[in-house]
């Protein structure tokens, strides 16, 4: 996948010849190293100490005991487009009577019952955009079954004033909400689309629908926090407010309850609890209680034009948004890059990633259901499975912990205390070249790797994951301080990633920046101990010269 991870693609480290590692006495001596991609999301690399050849996958992968994987009897040698939809749409209908695993969901309210004499359940849809494989839903749709209550779902709808609100974003997303409506409405669900944030809009709605329980997933990142916390002050005491991880496999409250130093000390933990959270979904039926007070219809045409958004970065025209298009990819990738991921997923040139980053980030896809059909793609894959189900589950979820438990998670200040004694150590080290952010912006320096890879980003929304660890390198090694590199770094991905503002982001160039998950190693100028990376490493991993004539730039 995209997973920086960092986002959408993987990461390989720098050969191992190019870094001396130095342990410190609070370090273990095999720490290991990620990367998200973008779309910096699932599919990261690690560093090896051993490896053998450069082709080889970059990390020690789980064991199968470890992933408890296995090929289904599904395996076919051909298949039509479109088999993996209809496959997953049998295997939700023979599942749905599956009972809901309560440790999926926490109380954010005091009071845990529906409000008697209601008029209906809400599913406050926040960073889950789908109907189905959603955990969320699907508890807010059972709980309305059984108090008898038409069911709702909103989503409210803000666009904050920033450089990062892009027609490239708002786009993919709201034409996914475009699709969820359209099943909702042939479910016999409400969807409603609020205008407004949802601590100042949603409270509002709730007394005015006279809905009787809130339900809402979960999401790390400290304004959709807020959000909660506003509307909990703001909902009536007698209306319960839930909160369903319906975005990470294993609920990041049950995987760990603290931050976790890195993806070895949290891989244990996810992995012994795969056996109970990575199942199959029930099915999201058409709700047998009708509202009587139906939806406002919506022009999503109308209402994407109405927003006051950055319209010169525009869409690529890779990734069709909403769940249809994400499980295309999806099927995609098990059938033909798949095979490849396990030994060419650290080469840009290669086609081996899953690119499923976007809809992940946006919720359009469950990361749960993509691992559960990547797990049954067969024995001809090899060794891909485990890398990738390292990289979309163990690394992955890893991110959300950082954020959900580290509220500096944007900062050099969250970064390890060897790491920012580091960074400020070196500080005032002597650049050989300076640029500003508008001068990146634009691919304007002397490396022709690096602005092709940055023109990949603004031109197509996504960056390879190797790329995308030497590219947040790069930058910490050409502006004048740590804490401007990391500004600058979080800026462009958020901006230009189709993935971007999401965990695996920050961590992405927390990790390449601040050392964050990672461990010191031998010190030098600028980066003290952070891991280095540089050009001639690159051309040992992959044919720099091929996609520096892909993409480099004509005109930004």
């Amino acid at each position: 996948m995209l997973l920086w991870i960092w986002r959408g693609s993987s990461f390989s480290c720098a050969p191992r010849r190019l870094l001396r590692p130095v342990i410190h006495n609070h370090q273990r001596p095999r720490p290991i190293f990620f990367f998200l991609t973008k779309s910096f999301t699932s599919e990261t690399i690690m560093s090896d100490r051993k490896r053998k050849a450069p082709s080889a996958a970059a990390g020690k992968e789980p064991s199968a005991k470890q992933q408890k994987l296995a090929p289904s009897k599904e395996e076919k040698k051909e298949r039509a487009a479109g088999w993996l939809q209809e496959l997953v749409k049998q295997q939700r209908s023979e599942k749905k009577e599956m009972k809901f695993n309560k440790k999926r969901l926490r109380f954010i309210s005091d009071t845990e019952k529906v409000k008697q004499g209601s008029e209906g359940v809400l599913y406050w849809m926040l960073r889950d955009h789908r109907v189905q494989d959603n955990w969320a839903l699907i508890h807010a749709q059972r709980l309305a079954v059984e108090e008898n209550l038409p069911l709702h779902v909103c989503f409210c709808l803000a666009v904050p004033k920033s450089e990062l609100s892009t027609l490239r974003h708002y786009n993919f997303m709201l034409k996914g909400l475009e699709e969820v409506a359209k099943e909702c409405k042939a479910l016999d669900i409400q969807f409603h689309l609020l205008r407004g944030s949802p601590g100042e809009v949603l409270p509002g709605f709730v007394s005015d629908r006279s809905l009787g329980a809130v339900v809402t997933d979960f999401s790390p990142l400290r304004e959709p926090i807020k959000w909660l916390e506003d509307i909990k002050k703001s909902l009536s005491k007698d209306i319960p407010l839930i909160q369903v991880d319906a975005h990470n496999i294993v609920p990041c409250w049950v995987a760990s309850p603290k931050l976790e130093y890195s993806a070895r000390t949290i891989r244990g933990k996810i992995t012994n609890l795969l056996p109970e959270f990575l199942t199959d979904f029930p099915l999201v039926e058409k709700h047998p209680h009708t509202a009587t007070r139906t939806a406002k219809a919506i022009d999503w045409d109308k209402t994407l034009a109405s927003l006051q958004l950055d319209r010169t970065v525009g869409v690529p025209e890779w990734a069709k948004p909403g769940t249809k298009g994400g499980m295309a990819m999806l099927e995609s990738f098990i059938d033909v890059r798949l095979k490849l991921f396990g030994t060419q997923r650290n080469d840009p040139n290669a086609a081996a990633l899953s690119q499923l980053s976007p809809w992940i980030r946006f919720g359009h896809l469950s990361a749960q259901r993509v691992a559960h059909q990547v797990q049954r793609s067969g024995k001809n894959v090899g060794q891909s499975v485990p890398s990738f189900i390292e990289e979309l589950v163990v690394r992955r979820e890893l991110t959300d912990n950082f954020c959900f438990y580290n509220k500096k998670y944007d900062s050099v200040e969250g970064a390890y205390e060897w790491a920012q004694k580091t960074l400020k150590d070196h500080a005032k080290d002597k650049r050989e070249y300076l640029y500003k952010r508008e001068q990146l912006e634009k691919a304007k320096t002397h490396d022709k790797l690096w602005n092709a890879a940055q023109y990949q980003m603004v031109t197509e929304g996504k960056m390879h994951g190797f790329l995308r660890m030497y590219w947040a390198k790069k930058i910490l090694e050409w502006t004048s301080s740590p804490e401007e590199a990391l500004s600058i770094a979080l800026y462009l991905n958020d901006r230009y990633e189709l993935d971007g503002q999401d965990p695996n982001g920050f961590v992405g160039c927390m990790w390449s920046i601040c050392g964050i998950h990672d461990q010191g190693w031998a010190e030098r100028p600028v980066f003290g101990k952070i891991r280095f990376m540089n050009y001639k490493g690159c051309t040992r991993k992959f044919d720099v010269a091929q996609f520096e004539r892909k993409y480099c730039p004509k005109n930004l």
